[in-house]
């Protein structure tokens, strides 16, 4: 065989895992580089913890205050990457017509969408490892079973992931950039991750229960604090969440 037929080139896109992935690698690098989400995704879930675990601020009722606020600020840190993280950063890369050029490559755009979905999962996976530790510094006794855990941690993702991409893809730049740290806010307060639901009135409790990080914080609350079996309200709840927000992204998401 002659050098040439050795060195010929070959040209053609790579194959599909091998472009997910490094477009994966890509998108978790970029997050992770990016002091707004750091703040967003690790800071503010940390310092919250150990703030309300120290510092006697609001009622968790009987028991240890770390065993009620774990469970929650796991489900605000799926919440603030999946759903406040994730819309923040593809608004952008919307306006500046990033989304666009992604699409014309040879990576199909279901293809970006699962590589965003891959670096949420590795962000949530650091997240809950770290905010594990400090609880357990902070004296955290978790019960319950893993795989209940498991299983609220990714229908809370796909859940939240649906309503990110949906807002992301419907609404400008900075109107996201508004209505996602808005949401944060208001789910913060009033979804029952540092304060229990039972604090207000019985008309709101039912329906603030429907919320999805209402049904990701109590569901792990029941399982880690109370060592109870499968949550399956929850789970129905983050289920029709995810089918929704994930349709609705499908449907009305506008790569322009």
């Amino acid at each position: 065989m002659t050098a040439t037929g050795i060195y010929a080139p070959k040209p053609g896109a790579a194959p599909l895992p091998r472009m997910i992935a490094a477009q994966a690698v890509l998108e978790t690098k970029m997050l992770l580089r990016n002091g707004e989400q750091l703040l967003l995704t690790v800071v503010i879930p940390t310092l919250l913890l150990v703030l309300f675990s120290t510092v006697d601020i609001v009622d968790t009722g009987e028991g240890k205050t770390v065993d009620f606020l774990a469970p929650g600020i796991l489900a605000l840190a799926v919440m603030s990457t999946a759903f406040t993280g994730q819309a923040i950063a593809t608004g952008f890369e919307r306006r500046y017509g990033v989304l666009k050029r992604l699409a014309s490559s040879p990576l199909p755009r279901w293809g970006l969408m699962t590589a965003k979905t891959l670096s949420v999962l590795v962000t949530e996976v650091l997240q809950v490892v770290l905010l594990t530790v400090i609880a357990f510094a902070l004296g955290w006794s978790p019960q319950g079973n893993p795989f209940a855990v498991l299983l609220l941690l990714v229908l809370g993702t796909a859940a939240f992931s649906g309503l990110g991409l949906l807002m992301a893809g419907t609404l400008k730049a900075e109107a996201t950039l508004a209505a996602a740290n808005l949401v944060f806010l208001l789910l913060l307060v009033g979804g029952g991750v540092v304060v229990p639901l039972d604090k207000f009135p019985e008309g709101a409790q039912d329906v603030l229960g429907l919320l999805p990080i209402a049904a990701l914080s109590d569901g792990l609350r029941d399982v880690l604090q109370h060592g109870a079996g499968t949550p399956w309200a929850d789970l129905g709840i983050l289920a029709v969440w995810a089918v929704a927000g994930l349709a609705a992204a499908g449907r009305f998401f506008r790569w322009e």
